[in-house]
């Protein structure tokens, strides 16, 4: 029952550019999947409808891969596509973040219709991660990108209005690299202050949805080191954060584990 990780590469992180395996005790199993398909992966995500993960590839690509490590869906080549990040909506599709076009656009989990825009190109700076909340409202962090240049907020799109957003968070110690909501409603966001920095402060930290509010900020206990690009996004938040992967990116996704496909299974 491995866990999966996605482990970015190039100008985006230091790491392996691949879809990695991982046991539950954290022995490294090696590549899920060996695909030239799959560079620089990000926004890993499960459909348990149709047991498939998706995510996407710095080889400007969206891929649906079996439990079985097999690519079985491909949009194709998508010249400057530059994806970052991404989710399984409520409604069934796949959303990207574009980090050249620095919006979000959703695909038919299908792989054969053409992109459609949620929010209009150049919303913000620089996209890194977002989900949605439960009143259907797109909370997106905007962080910096590689070039140093962005802002560091998380911002709120209300139903109806995408070309206009409320700055939900302000905080002086935020620079966010992937967002997703806990089970208790709040958001939580790796961060990395000031991004790139050699000695930069990373933490996870937790944030009302309703005004912004810091709740929290997570510590491993001296179970694990944050260090700098190595901060977990997507987490198991009971009493405590899921430990953070040595050496990876960090804006790496954590999904259930490949074995639980069947049963439906985070920049």
């Amino acid at each position: 029952m491995p866990l999966l990780v996605t482990s970015a590469s190039g100008a985006n992180g230091n790491g392996f550019g691949a879809l990695l395996a991982f046991e539950l005790d954290g022995t490294f199993r090696g590549p899920f999947i060996e695909d030239d398909r799959i560079g620089d992966p990000r926004g890993l995500a499960v459909d348990p409808m149709e047991n498939l993960l998706f995510l996407n590839s710095g080889a400007d690509r969206v891929l649906a891969i079996s439990s079985d490590g097999r690519v079985v869906r491909d949009i194709g080549r998508i010249e400057g596509l530059n994806p970052g990040g991404g989710i399984l909506g409520r409604d069934g599709r796949y959303f990207v973040g574009l980090r050249g076009e620095r919006t979000i656009v959703a695909f038919s989990t299908s792989l054969d219709a053409a992109l459609e825009h949620v929010l209009p190109p150049k919303v913000i700076p620089f996209p890194r991660g977002f989900a949605f909340g439960d009143d259907g409202r797109l909370f997106l962090a905007s962080g910096i990108g590689p070039d140093g240049q962005g802002d560091n907020a998380i911002v709120a799109f209300s139903r109806g209005t995408p070309s206009q957003f409320s700055r939900l968070v302000s905080d002086p110690e935020l620079s966010p690299l992937d967002l997703a909501f806990a089970p208790n409603g709040n958001i939580v966001v790796s961060s990395e202050h000031p991004f790139g920095a050699v000695d930069a402060l990373t933490s996870v930290r937790e944030y009302d949805p309703k005004d912004g509010d810091l709740v929290r900020v997570f510590s491993p206990k001296g179970k694990a080191e944050f260090r700098n690009r190595e901060a977990c996004a997507l987490l198991q938040m009971e009493s405590s954060i899921a430990s953070p992967a040595t050496r990876l990116s960090a804006s790496i996704s954590r999904v259930e584990n490949a074995s639980a496909l069947s049963r439906g299974c985070r920049d």
